[in-house]
């Protein structure tokens, strides 16, 4: 658990200090010094000269790489709004019609950014008062013609309710010396009609966070310290874990819209905009004091940080935000290292020493895609990543090695060494997918088992780029789907498509993991029960129950590989290398193993039929996303698939993936006959053992005996025995539905070393069996009993 919160040390680091950005960033030498604030008028006064120096950053070398670039770049972009700046009644931009459903906010990011090029250094605009002219005439236009309180909002409620305040709150005190009074009153006026106080109760999760912002930025902006008392008070409901519903739960998984797994979205809107308020109001009147604001600082290692790998904020979290282009691999994960950044600002030494070096290690890894490259990042955030990157002082943390398993949002991240692998569900709990605002209208199967992994090969690109627009959305890796059909949207409603399977989830001792999905499709007739057992080198991927009556073929897709736009990397099936040639397809009976040139290996337990094909792929991210651009890409793609045929019923596969492995690893595990065991892979039990690593998982679909294990309820059991003579054996309620379970281990066992609250009786000898109660508090998570073996 992290050192608790020190309030005077978040005063010291996240006040003006913190805003100074670090010595590593700027021109060699430079001193920086925080800004006299207190000197500047009364404490509202610094306050807003606080903010613009979060927005803005302080002491920045115009003259120095990468911030010359960046910053002319920034002048560029500006100075062509500011030509293209057409006002009308229809528009302040041509292409931005104020009729556009999406648009509204999108004018005061644009001002924002004229803003920001006004006040930077280097831009070319720099106290150019002709060119404030014209912003404050933009921001006078999009207040007469539409954002005032005499308009009755239209289209998406958020450009209205969040989208545009947060913006025009922040121009307000950026161009707060070249607005009169007047304006400022009429722009402040418009923030509290369409934003009001009396609704920030019903927010939620980062929406809370959000319209928190707009109060405290809106307040110093129109000097109403009233306000701003307000702020601390409508904050702390963010701060508890919730157990149902959206907000954080104390399992790390974040929950946005009821339904849906929402870390890297909306979960880091909430932590960027929760670090810059603490940032704000830190060692003022208005200082946020409530103690719980320590469970939102556990949360970056236990929420976010497992979702990060090598700077990549992973897909499986950010919900319908995957078919953003503009928001894609780097804006997410860098963004999300700069909020970590902040809050270490105002940590303990301890605590701000490892995210510093978790965040180091992110970013020098990451090595295709430098934060310096990123366009999306502004100077302040490129600042404070590159302060760290260049701080000798700080060591770069490598990736953990460690399972985390996330039960309140049927997530799961399993990490080695070389590779990590995400794992996505979905259950009673949680909803498949989320399509909303004509976003991710093809994500209908990226909760049905969905599992990526990413090699440590310094690319990391495998799902970034264009892999949305170009992937065939029917065949996304580790799914088993039928080939019916599905309209856009299908099945992705708000709260849609919550299944009556409460079956998901599974249990881990922090290294190895046995998980289970209970499968129902979307707007199928397909059930399935699939298994994955994550373990040193490998997963173990089980398969049983495959029915439907859809009319259609059913498959299971093992594997589909993105090559880029020219890969030609070899498939080897049983030694044996196949074609190069785009658009060939293959069936091949009785296969044992399978590799993947430059990504990893596949094993067929007891042999299998395997389809394989190349193709390019051609498609644009509006194909998924109505709001993004048309323009269209082509990538290549290697799938291999089991397929059950029409109609299957009780159909099954068994697999190993070993992501990273050589041809020759991957042969190797094929002809080591004894190294896996597949205890079952039935409707009722699919489990396994691996000899060699002491292992024995087991997900019971329903109460009975598998082996040596007998249990009385639907569970998920993973024993791992230890060379000191001990075991651990780890046991979860998947279905969080019942109370008690009653677990017999038919094994000699002298003694209970350790055990939870929740084991209430436990008799050793030749055999164990162990009561566990008060499962219901649990939510799922793992039971953990170390025992001393007979």
């Amino acid at each position: 658990m992290p050192t608790p919160w020190s309030r005077r040390s978040f005063v010291a680091g996240a006040g003006s200090a913190a805003l100074a950005l670090g010595m590593g960033a700027f021109g060699a030498g430079a001193a920086l010094t925080a800004p006299a604030h207190a000197a500047e008028g009364d404490e509202v006064d610094g306050l807003r000269a606080k903010w613009r120096d979060i927005l803005l950053g302080t002491g920045v070398d115009a003259s120095v790489e990468p911030f010359k670039s960046k910053l002319a770049a920034l002048g560029t972009t500006a100075r062509g709004y500011g030509s293209a700046m057409a006002p009308g009644d229809a528009s302040l931009w041509p292409d931005l019609p104020f009729s556009g459903t999406d648009s509204l906010a999108t004018n005061y990011v644009r001002l924002n950014t004229m803003a920001q090029a006004y006040l930077q250094p280097g831009t070319g605009l720099t106290g150019d008062k002709a060119f404030a002219a014209r912003i404050v005439e933009g921001a006078e236009h999009v207040y007469t013609k539409v954002f005032n309180p005499a308009t009755k909002p239209y289209g998406n409620g958020w450009h209205w309710d969040i989208g545009s305040p947060i913006q025009l709150a922040d121009l307000c005190v950026l161009m707060y010396d070249d607005l009169s009074a007047d304006q400022l009153a009429k722009y402040t006026a418009s923030i509290d009609h369409f934003s009001p106080v009396s609704r920030i109760p019903d927010a939620t999760g980062a929406n809370l966070t959000d319209k928190c912002r707009i109060l405290a930025v809106r307040a110093i902006a129109g000097k109403n310290p009233e306000k701003l008392a307000q702020v601390g008070g409508f904050l702390s409901p963010l701060f508890p874990y919730v157990t149902s519903g959206d907000g954080l739960y104390v399992d790390g998984s974040f929950v946005q819209h009821k339904y849906v797994p929402y870390t890297g979205s909306y979960g880091a809107v909430m932590l960027g905009g929760l670090s810059r308020l603490l940032a704000l109001l830190g060692g003022t009147t208005w200082e946020v004091t409530d103690p719980g604001v320590q469970n939102i600082l556990g949360a970056i290692d236990n929420a976010f940080a497992p979702f990060l790998y090598n700077g990549l904020l992973l897909d499986s979290v950010n919900g319908r935000s995957i078919t953003r282009r503009s928001n894609g691999y780097q804006g997410r994960g860098h963004s999300m290292l700069n909020s970590v950044l902040l809050m270490a600002d105002g940590a303990s030494a301890k605590d701000a020493a490892r995210w510093r070096g978790m965040v180091k290690g992110w970013l020098t890894r990451d090595a295709a895609h430098s934060y310096v490259d990123n366009p999306s990042l502004d100077v302040v955030t490129l600042a404070r990543l590159k302060a760290v990157v260049d701080d000798t002082a700080i060591p770069a943390t490598p990736e953990p090695v460690a399972h985390r398993l996330f039960p309140s949002m049927d997530r799961a991240v399993h990490r080695r060494r070389g590779w990590a692998a995400s794992l996505s569900m979905y259950s009673s709990r949680i909803q498949p997918y989320e399509q909303l605002n004509g976003e991710n209208l093809q994500g209908w199967h990226t909760g049905s088992g969905f599992l990526q992994w990413y090699l440590d090969d310094g690319r990391g690109d495998q799902y970034a780029e264009a892999f949305w627009p170009t992937v065939d959305r029917y065949r996304l890796p580790g799914t088993t789907v039928t080939k019916k059909r599905l309209a856009d949207g299908a099945g992705g409603g708000w709260g849609w498509g919550l299944t009556d399977k409460p079956w998901v989830g599974g249990t881990t001792d922090g290294e190895f993991a046995a998980i289970g999905q209970h499968l129902e499709g979307v707007e199928s007739t397909l059930v399935a029960k699939k298994s994955w057992f994550c373990l040193d080198d490998s997963l173990v991927c089980l398969g049983a129950g495959i029915t439907a009556t859809d009319g259609q073929i059913t498959e299971t897709v093992i594997d589909n590989r993105n090559l880029g736009t020219a890969g030609t990397n070899a498939l080897t099936i049983d030694g044996r290398r196949q074609p190069l040639e785009q658009g060939w397809s293959s069936v091949h009976d009785e296969v044992g193993w399978a590799h993947i040139e430059g990504h990893g290996g596949y094993v067929f337990p007891g042999r299998a039929s395997l389809k394989a094909l190349r193709e390019e792929r051609t498609g644009a991210w509006k194909d998924i996303n109505t709001g993004q651009p048309a323009d269209s890409y082509t990538h290549r793609y290697l799938t291999l698939w089991a397929d059950h045929g029409t109609d299957p019923t009780d159909a099954d596969y068994a697999y190993i993936l070993m992501p990273g492995a050589r041809a020759a690893d991957t042969a190797r595990r094929a002809h080591e006959k004894h190294w896996l065991k597949v205890l079952a892979n039935t409707p009722d039990q699919q489990g396994i053992q691996v000899p060699g690593l002491r292992v024995t998982a087991v997900n019971f679909w329903n109460p009975g005996t598998l082996g040596k294990l007998t249990v009385d309820i639907p569970a998920s059991v993973l024993i791992r025995e230890h060379r000191d003579g001990t075991a651990t054996l780890c046991v979860s309620d998947p279905t969080q539905l019942a109370t008690s379970l009653e677990l017999t281990w038919n094994r000699p066992v002298r003694s209970v070393i350790s055990k939870p609250s929740t084991v209430t009786g436990a008799t050793t000898g030749s055999t164990l069996k162990l009561t566990l109660t008060g499962l219901g508090g649990t939510a799922g998570a793992t039971q953990k009993i170390k025992v001393r073996l007979g």
